[in-house]
């Protein structure tokens, strides 16, 4: 493993801890949905170094994939908050 996949991973791991802290602790609801939807770009971004450092790009379509699940579940989940919440 090179250094640069190395420092991506570990910076990925980081921020990943960190979301997790605002996951749990998170003053409201609307936090801990963008908390999630930044878990899930952050696990997308972790198997797309490994992708890279492998140098196979098979598993793309699998990311975009994924990557649009992640978003319209974030946006019905912000939805949802907003009507309980009433935060307009």
């Amino acid at each position: 493993m090179t250094p640069v996949f190395a420092i991506a991973l570990a910076l990925l791991s980081v921020a990943g801890l960190l979301t997790l802290v605002r996951l749990v602790h998170g003053p409201g609801a609307l936090n801990r949905v963008i908390a999630l939807d930044v878990t899930v770009t952050l696990l997308l971004a972790g198997v797309a170094v490994d992708a890279a450092r492998r140098g196979e790009g098979s598993g793309v379509p699998l990311l975009l994939v994924l990557a649009v699940l992640g978003f319209v579940g974030s946006v019905t989940a912000a939805h949802l908050v907003e009507e309980r919440e009433g935060v307009r």
